[in-house]
């Protein structure tokens, strides 16, 4: 399986789709990130092998879909500090749910949606979500995929925006003493 991904990265038509396959490959537990970057040391010449191994090392990292890769070299090239990915969470019904980045520190959480998200009860699954994170003292900012590529100075604007309030707010008394917590 791992072969196969690589060699559907290999022959995809665009870089995009080369990091879209390997991403879902992982994502859906067909092969794990060693196994591609396995696969690719040991073959010769492999077309597209610097976008494979960045891209399996994002994957590695905790980003499991091309909005989250996207995400990653946005942060990267606004030189934002790097989140923790894919942060598991309970929530009060005892549901394991997934945090795309979370910067503790700044008590801030962002979300990548892609268009799925905005079936109405997905919608409102994501809103209650994030309600009971801001309840508990999270600020959570949410970017449809495509304003990540398209509008990626307008991302990082409000990101390190957020990240600035966040320190303020860490350093207030209240947040010293440690009286927020997570949904």
């Amino acid at each position: 399986m791992a072969r196969s991904l690589v060699d559907a990265a290999v022959w995809a038509a665009t870089d995009d789709r080369a990091r879209a396959l390997l991403a879902a490959g992982v994502q859906q537990r067909l092969a794990p990130p060693a196994h591609l970057m396995a696969v690719t040391a040991r073959r010769g010449h492999v077309r597209r092998r610097q976008l494979i191994t960045s891209t399996l090392l994002d994957v590695a990292g905790g980003a499991e879909a091309l909005s989250e890769l996207d995400l990653t070299a946005l942060i990267r090239r606004y030189r934002i500090p790097e989140p923790d990915r894919q942060v598991s969470r309970r929530d009060r019904h005892g549901r394991r749910r997934w945090l795309d980045a979370v910067w503790e520190s700044a008590r801030l959480i962002v979300e990548v949606d892609g268009f799925w998200h905005t079936e109405a009860a997905a919608w409102w699954a994501d809103m209650r979500r994030d309600n009971e994170f801001t309840v508990s003292g999270y600020r959570v900012l949410r970017f449809p995929a495509f304003a990540v590529r398209t509008e990626p100075d307008r991302v990082a604007q409000q990101i390190l925006a957020a990240l600035r309030l966040g320190a303020i707010a860490a350093s207030a008394p209240s947040a010293r003493a440690g009286k927020l917590t997570a949904p």
